[in-house]
């Protein structure tokens, strides 16, 4: 990640400070890491990233599996159909990404309180 910005860098290194960090930082630290690696590749980065900044926190509870890897495939499916270069033009063309109950069209709530939701990927749960 020659090319990335230094708050990408200290996210990748698992330093980047929870308190700092909101939603909004969640989407653009992905935006930023899809922009460089593959997708497969940035599941492993971001995760790892993640669940070092929650564990540091002393929250290594909060880290959520399903949660991260849904919003990363949105997120890289957005940027596929879009092919935009900037976050904020990524950003003002996909307002809904920063609304944390977003992935409620996918899934329910009873599906991602699940111990299960929180360790690995969970699909979706097909509409009945």
């Amino acid at each position: 990640m020659a090319d990335a910005p230094e708050d990408l860098l200290r996210f990748a290194r698992g330093e980047a400070d929870p308190v700092d960090f909101p939603h909004r930082e969640h989407v653009r630290m992905a935006y930023e890491m899809l922009r460089r690696h593959r997708f497969a590749e940035t599941v492993l980065h971001f995760s790892k990233a993640l669940r070092a900044m929650v564990v540091r926190a002393g929250k290594a509870e909060a880290f959520h599996q399903t949660i991260t890897i849904a919003f990363l495939s949105l997120i890289a499916e957005r940027m596929e159909a879009q092919r935009q270069c900037e976050f904020a033009a990524f950003a003002s063309a996909n307002v809904d990404l920063f609304d944390k109950n977003v992935l409620s069209r996918w899934y329910r709530p009873e599906r991602l309180a699940t111990p299960a939701a929180r360790r690995t990927f969970l699909l979706p749960e097909p509409p009945p």
